[in-house]
């Protein structure tokens, strides 16, 4: 079992964001694999409005992203604070996995990759 870092957009449209990414959580399970997703941690005790606070979710997700084995990018869209994440992921050598919301279908309330 890996330990998936969960990159995904969180600002803008927060509500249908936070959905997202707990889709994006049930599909990496569905594959066997456990994920650490800090914006659906991190923003429950931080505001993400504000600057210093956003900042420092953004390097604490960091530090624990070099605990993880992979990054995996949900969506279509890669954010800003995506952007930094996955890169930081490649200066550190840690394999980035793109997944993009066509390739994610849900099925009785689970998430399975399409077979194609």
């Amino acid at each position: 079992m890996k330990i998936i870092y969960i990159a995904s957009p969180y600002a803008g449209d927060v509500k249908n964001n936070i959905e997202f990414a707990k889709q994006a959580c049930k599909y990496v399970i569905t594959t066997g694999n456990a994920f650490f997703c800090p914006h659906l941690l991190y923003p429950q005790v931080l505001d993400d409005n504000e600057p210093e606070e956003r900042k420092l979710g953004l390097n604490m997700g960091k530090q624990l992203l070099l605990k993880c084995d992979e990054l995996w990018a949900f969506g279509n869209r890669i954010s800003q604070g995506m952007f930094e994440e996955i890169e930081f992921a490649r200066q550190n050598n840690i394999p980035v996995k793109r997944i993009q919301s066509m390739d994610m279908v849900q099925v009785d309330n689970k998430l399975c990759m399409e077979m194609r």
